[in-house]
């Protein structure tokens, strides 16, 4: 597989990019976004692109791909809606509506998050603006899955970039190997998102979105 990998600094795409590292079917493994990984593989090819709000300039970089990874995300801690949504929805679209132009049909995999909300309407700032991008993904030309993470547990050495996420998972660390076994359906690592990714690219998935529960699933199969 050829895969691309938008978000691949982040604690998830961290993880996702590891994964498909390590994933022998995974021949080619290019990353996209402003500023490269610093990663080094043989199968490593990144694309640094500082205007995620546009792809004129560089489609034929993003063209013959089987599946994108797209784990690019902000806290909304602190955000106003709109500026919240211009990351969120705007970008995310920017990419999946180029791609979808460029190989229609691909596997396409967005990161979300437990409570989402589908209907657009809820109380809940966040929720809302995911659940508007999920719907408008859906809506493309692409096989596109979304993926609703609940508590992450960030593994082999990954860390988050958000101070406060760093802060928590310092205090939380010992107590996510017992969560995680306590709370199945919640807990999950970047090392199952990662492989659950690769999962469902290879063979699909009987759900478009995917809870824990469900990615811990794809990741075991």
């Amino acid at each position: 597989m050829k895969v691309l990998i938008f978000g691949a600094t982040g604690m998830v795409g961290q993880g996702v990019l590891l994964e498909c590292l390590r994933a022998p079917d995974v021949e080619l493994a290019v990353t996209c976004g402003r500023s490269a990984t610093g990663a080094q593989d043989p199968k490593l090819r990144e694309i640094v692109h500082k205007d995620l709000s546009s792809y004129a300039g560089i489609e034929r970089e993003l063209a013959g791909f089987d599946a994108c990874f797209f784990t690019l995300g902000v806290s909304s801690s602190g955000m106003k809606e709109a500026d919240y949504a211009r990351i969120t929805y705007d970008l995310t679209l920017a990419a999946a509506e180029a791609l979808s132009r460029l190989s229609p049909g691909m596997t396409f995999i967005y990161v979300s998050g437990a409570g989402t909300d589908s209907t657009e309407r809820g109380r809940v700032m966040w929720a809302r603006v995911k659940g508007r991008t999920e719907n408008a993904l859906l809506r493309l030309p692409l096989k596109a899955f979304m993926f609703r993470p609940g508590l992450i547990e960030a593994l082999d050495g990954i860390q988050s970039r958000t101070p406060l996420y760093r802060v928590m998972y310092v205090f939380f660390k010992p107590l996510l190997p017992l969560l995680r076994r306590a709370f199945p359906n919640q807990v999950v690592s970047t090392r199952d998102i990662g492989q659950a990714m690769l999962a469902v690219a290879r063979h699909g998935y009987a759900k478009r979105i995917l809870e824990t529960k469900d990615i811990r699933q794809a990741a075991q199969s």
